[in-house]
C-alpha cells in the first residue's frame, strides 16, 4: 500500500507569510495549439517541500548535489496531537530506533489552506531536535509550515547536521495503522537551497 503525503501544487497555493504565491498557468491548449503545456513560477518552499542545508546555514551545496539515498529511508510516525509545544519523551526512543526518516503528525495539517494553518501552530521543543541529531536520522517530516519559529534555531541545528526537513506534509493521520514503511521523498534535481517534492510512504513487509 502507498500513502501520498504530498499536497497538490496548484495556482495560488497557500504559502508561508511573506512568500510569493505560485503561479501555474496553462499557456498552450490542445484544441487550439495541438498540444498542452503549463508554465509554473514558484518558490522552493511552496506546498510540500524539502529544506536543504543551504536554506538556513552557510552550506553552499545545492539540494541537487545531495546523494539520492538522502531522500529514501525506513520511516516511522509519531502521533502527537493537541499539544502546543512538543517535547521529547523517552518512549519515542523505541519507536524511532533504526529509522531514517521521522514523521510527526501534529494534527494541524487538517487546516492546510486556511488561515488557521498559518497561526498558532504547534512547535517542537529544542530537546526534540537534539535527540534527532544524536540519532543521526536523514530527515524530519511534519504537517506544519515549520517545526519552529523565528529565529529558527531548531531548523538551523538540524540542517547544520545534514538532517533534511520536509514541511507541509499531508495524510499523516493515514499512517496510524500502517505497519513498517519506507518513505520516498524526492525533490527536483534543482540547483537551489531547497525544492518542492513528491513524498510517499510505502508499506513494506
Amino acid at each position: 500500500m502507498i500513502i501520498d503525503l504530498t499536497h497538490t501544487l496548484t495556482d495560488r497555493l497557500q504559502v508561508y507569510p511573506g512568500d510569493v504565491s505560485p503561479s501555474l498557468v496553462k499557456h498552450k491548449d490542445f484544441h487550439k495549439n495541438g498540444y498542452s503545456d503549463y508554465m509554473l513560477t514558484t518558490g522552493m518552499h511552496t506546498g510540500t517541500h524539502i529544506d536543504g542545508p543551504m536554506h538556513l546555514t552557510p552550506d553552499t551545496g545545492f539540494i541537487s548535489s545531495l546523494p539520492a539515498d538522502s531522500f529514501i529511508g525506513k520511516g516511522c510516525v509519531l502521533n502527537i496531537e493537541g499539544k502546543k509545544i512538543i517535547k521529547w519523551k523517552d518512549s519515542y526512543t523505541d519507536i524511532i530506533m533504526g529509522k531514517d526518516i521521522i514523521l510527526i503528525n501534529t494534527g494541524h495539517g487538517k487546516y492546510f489552506g486556511t488561515e488557521r494553518y498559518l497561526g498558532n501552530n504547534p512547535v517542537l521543543d529544542m530537546s526534540f531536535a537534539k535527540e534527532l541529531v544524536g540519532r543521526k536520522i536523514k530527515m524530519l517530516g511534519i504537517d506544519l509550515m515549520s517545526p519552529d519559529k523565528h529565529p529558527f534555531i531548531f531548523h538551523k541545528l538540524l540542517l547544520a547536521n545534514n538532517i533534511l526537513i520536509a514541511e507541509n506534509l499531508a495524510n499523516l493521520d493515514l499512517l496510524k495503522d500502517f505497519g513498517s514503511f519506507e518513505v520516498i521523498a524526492l525533490p527536483l534535481k534543482i540547483k537551489a537551497d531547497s525544492s518542492p517534492a513528491r513524498i510517499i510512504a510505502r508499506e513494506i513487509s
